[in-house]
């Protein structure tokens, strides 16, 4: 009974020693359940809709009112007048927007003679939740419009709408594969670099490294480069093997140029991922704090990143920190390449994201790290 009673107190008296494991026992569970609760809230808000106005007349004006009426109470979309539809389409294929509904010249009039008015909607169909919540919204409400302009033939003067999907056809399995991609460079980035030199410190090779003239520059990007290859190594795989699984042919939809751009992506968020890591487990020397920060670090930097649900629809406090995490901007920047065809122009500022976090991540961790027992 003694040795039970020390072996309980031992190994109670090492989980209360480590405060950090303490505290993450306790805050865990609670950001848990405040990330994913608001990462998964079921119904999608604030989605944006780009709305050209090409007609002006008192049947467009409806329309608009039945917008409005969709944004005040069920909020599934955030109306934005925009008056050039070029202007309009420009934002959907950059991502400003999650789909463009254009009201034709001609709306007023053909509703008035019962010509069969049309309404346009073009849909960025690469999210497809997104797309369909929007089609839904706006479909389901349209019978209702303004039963005043239909006094005798009520079918042809009800609006058509004709939603149109911007790119190729995009599974649901498919639109997750930037996440998967992502997923994979996050473990990667936590199970190299940082990782292995915890590891180093529980196992005491570390104390090798000052006998001799290793600077704890050489030793933080030593790790950080063979981190970078392995990491990189195992999203390209990750990629190749999802694409086929999913039914995607990757030979077919990258242009060299996009090939290139991807490749930059892949490289640069694994090294904000790695400096990020540094960053957080430079002064750590148990493994099993990296396993508790491990989970924790998954769940607060992939599903707030829109990889599976838009981020338009988190509440506001959520947004704000999707802006600040690097996944979010490599999961914009993968789906543009890999689904939209986009070029340089339309993940420039990812990039420039993601390299700016890099720099930083990686500085911060040479600081932090200490060359010391």
């Amino acid at each position: 009974m003694n040795r039970f009673i020390a072996i309980f107190e031992r190994d109670l008296r090492k989980f209360i020693r480590n405060p950090l494991v303490v505290a993450m026992s306790l805050l865990m569970p609670i950001i848990y359940l405040l990330v994913l609760g608001h990462s998964f809230q079921g119904e999608l808000k604030r989605l944006p809709l780009a709305v050209v106005d090409q007609d002006n007349g008192p049947r467009a004006e409806s329309v608009m009112d039945l917008l409005r009426a969709i944004e005040a109470g069920p909020a599934t979309i955030e109306v934005r007048m925009v008056a050039d539809q070029g202007e309009a389409m420009r934002g959907l294929r950059e991502g400003d927007y999650k789909g463009v509904m254009v009201i034709p010249p001609d709306f007023t009039r053909r509703s008035i003679r019962g010509a069969w008015p049309e309404l346009g909607l073009y849909l960025d169909n690469t999210e497809a939740i997104s797309a369909n919540a929007i089609r839904m919204a706006v479909s389901s409400a349209l019978p209702s419009l303004g039963e005043e302009f239909i006094p005798i033939r009520e079918e042809r003067s009800r609006p058509v709408l004709r939603d149109m999907e911007l790119y190729r056809k995009v599974d649901y399995d498919q639109s997750l594969l930037p996440g998967v991609v992502i997923m994979a460079i996050f473990l990667g980035a936590m199970t190299t670099g940082a990782f292995n030199m915890v590891m180093d410190k529980f196992l005491g090779i570390e104390e090798s490294y000052f006998l001799t003239p290793l600077t704890k520059g050489d030793i933080v990007m030593g790790l950080i480069a063979s981190g970078l290859l392995i990491t990189t190594v195992l999203a390209v795989l990750v990629l190749f093997i999802g694409s086929l699984i999913s039914g995607i042919h990757l030979w077919s939809m990258l242009t060299p140029g996009s090939l290139f751009l991807l490749m930059l992506v892949i490289v640069l968020s694994t090294l904000g991922l790695q400096g990020l890591m540094f960053m957080i487990m430079g002064r750590i020397n148990h493994p099993r704090i990296v396993g508790v920060l491990g989970g924790f670090l998954n769940v607060i930097l992939f599903f707030p990143s829109g990889a599976i649900y838009p981020v338009e629809s988190f509440p506001g406090w959520l947004r704000a920190f999707a802006m600040a995490n690097p996944e979010t901007y490599s999961v914009h920047a993968i789906r543009a390449l890999l689904f939209k065809g986009a070029g340089l122009a339309a993940v420039q500022y990812d990039i420039i994201f993601l390299a700016v976090f890099a720099v930083i991540s990686i500085s911060s961790g040479l600081l932090i790290f200490k060359r010391a027992l």
